[in-house]
């Protein structure tokens, strides 16, 4: 008895002794990710604050002195990860996973993608061999204080062909660029999907239309949808592409047909795009 009662008393001590206490961090976890075009961008990190310190500047008292390589972040450094190739400030950088540094200035911060990771925010053994990524870009000033660290990606295009990483803190925002490329994904899809599901075809049509590709094959599978579907919606982009074809009275009647189903649909937004459509073509 008295054997088993020492037996869970041990157990019980060396539970006490590897129990750990919970506290916030002084530098919490973020992430933050984003879908550009096809490819996925994701960026993870650990956010100190400002604290009352001075964070940016000349003065070598200030945490971050300009000039001096930057974990960018804190604890092991920020990961930056892209899911397919993409261009970088123009540079070409492969599809995966790096670490950021930068090297902040009063006007302009030089930013790097480095591929070895192991390296973490070990910024003392910091290697240019392996960096995949080296570029400057401008600085500017916020009129709001950003006491925590934050990265953004946002500034995306219209065409979904470009978007910006943010890195803010204190009084001081750095924005880089990101390029993708999604037309050999689409076009890929394009050809295996339609021949599997028709309903594609319309898709493949606008995408010919929006991207300046053969308006002629547009309009074909654009009138195969529209003969599976006259839907409101398919009608309204046949009428574009027989606009963009000079075929200005083919999308006139298709723009009129597209606007009295909308109607009947109660669709508002379509019956005020057809209406626009419309006035375009006289």
């Amino acid at each position: 008895m008295k054997k088993t009662l020492m037996i869970v008393a041990l157990a019980c001590f060396s539970l006490i002794t590897y129990a750990q206490v919970l506290t916030p961090s002084a530098s919490p976890a973020g992430s933050v990710s984003a879908t550009v075009g096809l490819t996925k961008v994701k960026v993870d990190y650990s956010r100190p604050r400002v604290k009352g310190r001075k964070i940016f500047g000349s003065d070598p008292s200030v945490l971050l002195p300009y000039g001096q390589i930057w974990r960018t972040g804190a604890n092991n450094g920020t990961r930056i990860s892209f899911s397919d190739d993409v261009k970088v400030e123009g540079v070409a950088v492969p599809a995966g996973e790096y670490l950021i540094f930068s090297w902040p200035g009063a006007t302009e911060w030089t930013v790097s993608l480095y591929k070895d990771l192991s390296l973490g925010g070990n910024t003392a053994e910091y290697n240019k061999a392996n960096e995949a990524a080296n570029f400057k870009v401008k600085s500017e000033k916020l009129t709001e204080k950003v006491e925590t660290f934050t990265i953004n990606i946002g500034d995306i295009s219209d065409d979904s062909k470009n978007a910006k990483v943010q890195l803010a803190w204190e009084n001081t925002s750095v924005k880089f660029g990101i390029t993708v490329d999604f037309d050999a994904k689409v076009m890929e899809s394009i050809k295996e999907n339609t021949q599997v599901d028709p309903g594609n075809y319309f898709s493949a049509a606008v995408y010919y239309l929006e991207n300046g590709k053969d308006l002629k094959q547009a309009l074909e599978w654009v009138n195969k949808a529209a003969a599976a579907d006259p839907a409101f919606y398919i009608l309204y982009q046949k009428a574009r592409i027989q606009k963009a074809l000079g075929d200005k009275a083919g999308a006139m009647t298709t723009s009129t047909a597209s606007l009295e189903a909308s109607k009947k649909a109660g669709n508002k937004d379509y019956q005020k795009m057809n209406e626009e459509l419309m006035k375009s073509l006289k």
